[in-house]
């Protein structure tokens, strides 16, 4: 038969997502660490991957990893879970607390994918959106918590693509004003210098999930992982896919968690320099960039759409969120070496005053 089933009701109309990869000299767009994983760590890595049973299965659980996270942490071994890459623990989140009749709390705009997983195991969405400087609105969140028919709230901390952590004492009030399961996506925390790992004592609807990805040099690997009460963790446990931590991701992760303290220069470095070019843009004419807690900035400019592609012409690629709703006219770049800092600030400057000069002709003319 030359033909095939329509694929499930959910997936009408629904978009893949799109990290918008393209090839580029400057890798400004994905909120990556610009440096790579340095040479001695590297060669840790290749050892220890020399000494692993390509024919057997992993261990299921990560517990060798597992281990290191629960003790960084001050936590029991059952506090923690990896995961191939925080997306796998996202959809997981969705499997174990959506489903059908079931709801969650999403705060636009903010990761595409928390709604996406959402409309994929049939789970309704409430939007609450930021205000227009993308604070949360709090008295509306608790007013809609006050209903009290929601399951799961995602909150991202630091926000992408926005930039802002949430406020401490604010995500203590969502902790305290409802059962529902309060995710915190901490993957750019280290950014930030600010966690909820301490309200994990006094929370057991709280999940906090951080990522191998940014801080650590290592997208390209996919791990992420969970710290929870162990009531929770068994219940991420019964969705998850078995062995989806490879052997192969198991040991990359080991050596770099065991030699993290390398990395910690390195992130110095991104949020110093996270400030320089917020300086920069701050004293661009045209260009509003948004505070961030992170390792990117968001900016909003006229023509954001052609500046992109001046950027990209010239070989730096940035993020164009610019006709994304309710981040018109936004494009969001990764703090990169200073190197390739300077040379964004360049290009983008060069093209807000070829587009004053066009404006300024065209005015007399």
């Amino acid at each position: 038969m030359n033909r095939v089933r329509a694929s499930a009701p959910q997936l009408a109309g629904l978009v893949p997502y799109d990290p918008k990869y393209l090839p580029a000299r400057a890798f400004l767009s994905a909120n990556e660490n610009p440096r790579d994983v340095d040479a001695e760590v590297r060669e840790l890595i290749s050892r220890r991957i020399a000494s692993v049973p390509l024919n057997r299965y992993p261990d299921p659980l990560a517990n060798g990893l597992r281990d290191m996270i629960a003790e960084a942490n001050g936590l029991d071994r059952s506090c923690v879970l990896l995961g191939n890459g925080g997306d796998e623990l996202l959809f997981d989140l969705a499997l174990a607390w959506g489903g059908p009749g079931r709801t969650c709390l999403n705060f636009p705009p903010t990761f595409s994918v928390y709604a996406a997983n959402a409309r994929l195991t049939n789970t309704a969405v409430v939007d609450i959106a930021r205000r227009e400087d993308f604070s949360i609105d709090e008295e509306a969140t608790f007013e809609r918590l006050a209903v009290g028919d929601i399951d799961y709230v995602v909150v991202a901390s630091p926000n992408n693509p926005t930039g802002l952590r949430a406020p401490q004492d604010f995500l203590e009030r969502l902790l305290d004003a409802t059962d529902a399961l309060v995710m915190v996506d901490e993957a750019y925390f280290e950014f930030s210098r600010s966690t909820v790992r301490p309200l994990l004592a006094t929370h057991e609807n709280l999940v906090i999930l951080r990522t191998f990805s940014k801080a650590f040099s290592l997208a390209g690997v996919r791990l992420g992982y969970i710290l929870a009460n162990p009531g929770v963790i068994n219940e991420f446990l019964k969705v998850r896919q078995p062995y989806s931590v490879d052997a192969v991701s198991q040991a990359v992760g080991e050596v770099v968690y065991e030699h993290r303290a390398r990395f910690e220069p390195g992130i110095r470095e991104i949020i110093e320099e996270r400030g320089r070019v917020m300086e920069a843009l701050r004293t661009t004419v045209g260009v509003r960039p948004y505070p961030s807690d992170s390792n990117w900035i968001l900016f909003n400019m006229e023509d954001a759409g052609a500046a992109w592609a001046s950027l990209y012409e010239n070989g730096v690629l940035v993020r164009d969120f610019s006709a994304t709703p309710l981040l018109e006219g936004c494009l969001r770049v990764t703090i990169g070496t200073p190197e390739q800092n300077d040379e964004f600030i360049r290009l983008l400057r060069a093209f807000v005053a070829e587009r004053g000069q066009k404006r300024a002709q065209a005015a007399r003319a």
